[in-house]
């Protein structure tokens, strides 16, 4: 692993398959009585979170925590950041304070480079999501997620997602989703094909290792995997499609677009949902819909994730179970 976790495109094969084989093993300490690791004792993680977020901060937060690492969480609202205060300075503050690795979230594509390259702090800088750029533990938890469910969870270790099909449907221009899901997705051998209204469809994604559809009809019937996107509205400063309705009619999965499906095909969404929009109620709480499962795998990415980029031994993992039956 490298120092850092900025982007899905920094990762190689063999380190997106160590995440993923290792957020296994993680998975299996969750399913224990006593769920947590002494791995990261002693050590601090700050989740600096500069956008709102519910899933991603409690993920990093339980994640943290059960690998027994002591948790600061700094919100922007009602700090000194609403008085004016810079990046660096409260970089700066978090570096006093003994910071081994800094979870941020920003509004402005390019801020967790900045704050990994700067030489503000010296911990560890993991990306929860920057502006529309990217978001690589999300793309983790999804391919951890497509893994478990299309080649099997012990079946799967070692192995990635060569020759699987996944689609991508929604708000592609604004989602840093699904631009950390191409780059890993790809890596990791699957083929991926993103479906959008033209309006919402990136300039320059020609360059990206995708294939490109503005008919979601068109590829239901060949992807193992379907992932719907919430429209953000509120990066929107433009009209980009007629209606909701319209939108909905032509992009939205439903249960008759569901049922063009291959029958192993999962449906996906990295949430928040907006029922009635891109996704139905029926597709939604059909044992089909992975988004419980992605919640509970996120936790077990963001353990893997932390303990690999913090120095976590393999002797303090493989000694869990025996930890576990002694303090049953």
């Amino acid at each position: 692993m490298k120092r850092h976790l900025i982007s899905a495109a920094d990762l190689t094969r063999d380190d997106a398959v160590l995440i993923l084989d290792t957020a296994e093993e993680m998975a299996r300490v969750a399913d224990r009585p006593i769920k947590k690791l002494p791995t990261l004792r002693g050590r601090t993680v700050v989740n600096l979170f500069f956008e709102d977020s519910t899933r991603t901060r409690i993920s990093f937060e339980a994640a943290a925590k059960r690998l027994s690492a002591d948790v600061i969480n700094f919100s922007a609202k009602g700090s000194s950041v609403s008085k004016g205060e810079s990046l660096k300075d409260t970089a700066l503050t978090l570096e006093a304070m003994g910071a081994d690795a800094v979870v941020i979230r920003h509004g402005a594509s390019g801020a967790p480079y900045r704050l990994a390259t700067s030489g503000w702090i010296d911990g560890a800088v993991v990306n929860a999501g920057d502006g529309t750029h990217e978001h690589p533990t999300q793309a983790l938890l999804d391919a951890f997620t497509m893994r478990r469910r299309l080649v099997g969870a012990d079946s799967g270790l070692g192995r990635d997602l060569e020759g699987r099909r996944i689609t991508i449907v929604g708000d592609i221009l604004h989602s840093r989703v699904a631009r950390s899901n191409v780059h890993l997705l790809t890596t990791l051998g699957a083929h991926v094909t993103l479906v959008a209204p033209p309006t919402l469809v990136p300039v320059g994604v020609e360059k990206w290792p995708c294939d490109v559809s503005y008919s979601l009809d068109n590829v239901l019937a060949k992807s193992d995997a379907v992932m719907m996107l919430r429209v953000q509205r509120e990066r929107m400063n433009a009209a980009y499609f007629p209606t909701e309705r319209e939108y909905s009619r032509r992009y939205g999965l439903d249960g008759e677009r569901m049922a063009k499906m291959p029958e192993h095909a999962i449906v996906m969404h990295p949430g928040p949902m907006v029922r009635g929009m891109e996704i139905t109620a029926e597709v939604a709480d059909s044992d089909r819909c992975t988004v419980v499962e992605q919640v509970a795998n996120g936790v077990s990415i963001r353990m893997a994730v932390l303990y690999l980029l913090l120095g976590g031994s393999d002797t303090a993992l493989s000694a869990a179970p025996a930890r576990t039956e002694e303090n049953k």
